[in-house]
């Protein structure tokens, strides 16, 4: 639609002209649970009143709203011509007075893509769940407002929808009307007015939700009480799973973490936490009202990790609070001011608050390898990145404004130290409440409270892309001992910043011959340009292992020495010390990634060592890291016999694995994934029925659907067979299982049925979509997608046209023919990119990054080979 994609000089400018006093938002949802209409979207009332000054007067601007169809349009009181003024996406207003009001009524689309107002029908009960889901700009699909982070506003909402439903917002509740006449009982819901927030964070969630209720009461330092109302929900087909106990213990230490570190109460009253059906991303830091994706309610046994991922993201949202929420930035080049700190922050105060204390052995082995991976990607940028429209800013939700970020934080914090790092947040908050903010605004009270010059660390951390790879060169005497030790870095061509970098070196050996591998020397060093000589270290005897960037306390890639890389291949599992062990396992998937280690090697350390990872998380992150080497670095002709030395591997693990343990059922998952065999598929089929058994492994319904999925895939389990799996599980989780499997068997005619459904049609809702990718693309199926290769080329555009954005990324990385993997596939997506230099943007970075992935499969399954 012309207008829809809002550029930052469009914002700047609408943000010169325009304060904004307040909206009154109006919604009306009863239509939610009426029969979908004949043709044309399903769509409610929305109508909003915008108070808001003009600094010019007789200046024209615009409104943003996508909608079907406006009913009318009110500027000052006086009814404008809606065919005139209102485009699809934009409503042109002229003429501005120095004070306005401006009254939009529309007709709102409900959405089936998880953006603006989501419409789920829960096939357990037949009953309809609603939320919303905005950022970076999707409140325009649910009512009339000026969409950008920096003009601020206090909303009032009230909301008509069924009597008996749940429905909340941002602010507490303040009334509730019964109203009266024909059709369903129904009623309206007011809400406090809001402090100053931005339009993206605004939220609504309506249905008969499952509802949990605690508070949260502390001291201030002023001797007042604070009292904050804790809310939980969820469907109620997930209520007899739901946890809220959990969800509420980690709440309340995350609460108490950031109270007594960020000396500024929590600002927005109440403090409900939603997880929603056919959620797009992880969750959203709505305040008062944050929405997390419902999978994070398990429904079956699960690991440790998972707990720990799941507590990581209530920080990660809660410190948004005040990182993004309180204090926001200006436009989208400064996202990072808000995730950057939120993911630092989220384990920073998991590790310190909460029963997760080996958090940052999970950031260093699971979140860094997010961020190393963006970060050597053609599209890789900056932390403070250039965000030219609203297409860019999608996309740059990415491991580096994440991931790189919170590394990169997380050495600010040894740089400047961690109560000049505190120090300067309760400044900023103090500062900057309620308001937006630049990156200058953040360095300007960390120079304050570290006197240090931030200029030049920002300067060489947030305004350059590309990772550094740091090497140690150790030379020995003749008795054997060190000589010298040094640091090398380098940097890639594409971009040759060598950046200053705070390490520990540390040196291990055998405790006794045979016996652990423990950390006898360790020595921190400033790092800088290419050579790094470490002095404390000379003189030491010869180390079995040497490991740069010991205790994780920089951003680079870990390499290794030739004598320390032979000596691992012998002693990985016997290095005692979690963090050291984790580091070492990123440091080998990295030089995979990068050819630098065979593929086959990997794998042969994952078979070797993986049944002695103490760490559920690292452990795992290790099972997603073998599939990938497996599937698309292990040279072809020898990927056949390397499947089954890892079913094998992993089959043997898992019959050894402590009976009920965390172990055991990852492996379980593991050997379901890898599985092979005739052999593999009789047991994984008399799990399912019962007739054979692994002491002390539960096969719960979602093992039982990680177990189907493999037997489908390879036409052991029929389409009768899933339809009786989903006869046992017929809810909403059930049959976005039941989906996948249906698209991951060995048919021509069912891949077709899939490309269908979701290229030519928008039939399915997100998640099913999803579900259907996941299942169409079967690394043992590469012939089957074969001819997929030329239409996903034609059909890129045309989706890319006519999708939304969140369904148009879905199929553009999904459907990439990444398992083709071969020179033919690479040949025919530079001929694409050669083709269309003026296809959009964001459409081309998409492209390119697959491009990338599929050009570094081809140069480690060439190492490999080698």
């Amino acid at each position: 639609m012309p207008g829809e994609n809002l550029t930052r000089d469009e914002a700047r400018e609408r943000a010169r002209l325009l304060t904004v006093h307040g909206y009154e938002v109006a919604l009306d949802l009863r239509s939610a649970t009426e029969p979908a209409p004949a043709t044309g979207p399903r769509t409610f009332r929305s109508t909003t009143t915008i108070r808001f000054a003009c600094a010019e007067e007789g200046a024209a601007t615009f409104a943003d709203l996508l909608a079907p169809h406006v009913h009318s349009v009110t500027l000052n009181g006086v009814s404008l011509a809606v065919d005139q003024v209102f485009d699809g996406s934009r409503v042109a207003l002229t003429g501005l007075a120095r004070e306005n009001e401006l009254v939009v009524d529309a007709a709102c689309a409900y959405s089936r893509t998880g953006e603006g107002l989501h419409h789920f029908a829960d096939p357990e009960d037949g009953e309809i769940y609603l939320y919303t889901q905005y950022e970076p700009a999707d409140a325009r699909r649910v009512f009339a407002n000026f969409e950008q982070p920096d003009l601020k506003a206090p909303f009032d909402f009230r909301v008509t929808a069924p009597a008996h439903w749940v429905v909340l917002s941002n602010g507490a509740e303040t009334a509730r009307e019964e109203l009266t006449g024909p059709g369903e009982p129904a009623a309206t819901w007011t809400f406090a007015t809001t402090r100053p927030i931005s339009t993206y964070i605004t939220a609504v969630a309506a249905g008969p939700y499952h509802y949990v209720a605690d508070h949260y009461t502390r001291e201030l330092p002023d001797g007042s009480t604070l009292d904050i109302p804790l809310g939980a929900l969820c469907r109620r087909g997930l209520a007899r799973h739901f946890d809220p106990e959990d969800i509420f213990e980690v709440t309340k230490q995350g609460l108490d973490f950031f109270h007594e570190h960020f000396g500024y109460p929590y600002p927005f009253g109440k403090y409900d936490q939603a997880f929603v059906p056919e959620y797009n991303i992880g969750a959203m830091e709505n305040p008062g009202l944050v929405t997390f994706r419902e999978e994070y309610v398990f429904r079956g046994r699960t690991t440790r990790a998972a707990y720990q991922g799941r507590a990581n993201t209530l920080l990660h949202e809660m410190s948004h609070m005040w990182f993004g929420d309180l204090v926001t930035m200006e436009w989208w080049d400064d996202l990072w001011l808000k995730e950057s700190f939120a993911d630092f922050m989220g384990a920073f105060s998991l590790v310190e608050a909460t029963r997760f204390e080996e958090g940052w052995i999970a950031f260093a082995n699971r979140r860094k390898a997010w961020a190393y991976r963006a970060d050597q990607l053609p599209s890789t940028h900056p932390i403070t990145a250039d965000i030219r429209d609203l297409e860019d800013a999608k996309l740059n939700f990415d491991g580096i404004t994440y991931a790189k970020g919170a590394s990169v934080l997380k050495q600010l914090v040894a740089y400047v130290g961690r109560e000049a790092f505190l120090e300067g947040a309760r400044r900023y908050f103090q500062r900057h409440a309620y308001g937006n903010t630049r990156l200058d605004d953040l360095l300007a009270v960390l120079g304050e409270t570290s006197g240090r010059d931030m200029a030049e660390w920002a300067k060489a951390w947030l305004g350059t892309a590309g990772v550094n790879a740091l090497t140690p060169h150790v030379t020995y005497d003749a008795t054997g001992r060190i000589t010298e030790l040094s640091v090398l870095q380098e940097a890639p061509d594409s971009h040759p910043t060598l950046r200053p970098h705070r390490v520990a070196v540390g040196l291990y050996r055998l405790a006794e011959p045979g016996g652990a591998v423990v950390r006898y020397a360790r020595a921190e060093v400033d790092v800088t340009g290419t050579r790094t000589a470490v002095p404390e270290l000379a003189g030491e005897e010869a180390p079995l292992l040497v490991l740069v960037n010991d205790d994780d306390l920089t951003y680079c890639k870990t390499r290794f020495d030739e004598v320390s890389l032979s000596n691992l291949r012998g002693c990985l599992g016997d290095i005692t010390d979690p963090l050291a062990r984790a580091l070492c396992w990123s440091a080998l998937w990295n030089m995979t990634r990068d050819g630098l280690l065979p593929a086959r090697d990997f794998l042969g350390l994952v078979q070797d060592f993986g049944g002695r990872e103490t760490e559920i998380g690292v452990l795992q992150m290790v099972h997603a890291w073998a599939f990938t080497a497996l599937h698309h670095y292990s040279a072809p002709p020898r990927r056949e016999a390397a499947a089954h030395e890892l079913s094998a591997a992993a089959l043997g693990e898992l019959r050894r694995a402590l009976p009920g343990s965390d172990h055991q059922l990852a492996w379980a998952r593991f050997f379901a994934g890898c599985a092979v065999s005739d052999a593999d598929f009789q047991l994984l089929a008399g799990l399912l029925a019962g007739t054979a058994r692994i002491d002390g492994l539960e096969v719960d319904q979602e093992l039982r659907w990680q177990f189907t999925e493999p037997l489908a895939a390879n036409g052991i389990a029929g389409e009768a067979d899933l339809a009786a799996e989903l006869a046992r599980d017929d809810t909403a989780s059930g049959r976005r299982h039941h989906v996948r499997c249906l698209a991951a068997r060995p048919s021509a005619e069912v891949k077709e049925r899939a490309w269908q459904d979701v290229v030519e049609s928008d039939r399915l809702s997100n998640a099913l979509v999803e579900a259907t990718i996941a299942g169409f693309g079967q690394s043992g199926q590469r012939e089957l997608l074969a001819p997929y290769l030329p239409r996903y080329f034609e059909a890129i555009e045309r989706v890319w046209r006519e999708r939304t954005i969140e369904i148009g990324m879905a199929v553009v990385r999904g459907l990439f023919p990444m398992l083709q993997g071969n020179r033919r596939a690479l040949d025919a997506t530079d001929a694409w990119l050669g083709d269309h230099a003026d296809a959009p943007p964001a459409l081309r970075r998409l492209v390119l990054e697959a491009r990338d992935d599929l050009a570094r499969a081809l140069r480690a399954q060439a190492a490999d080979a080698r």
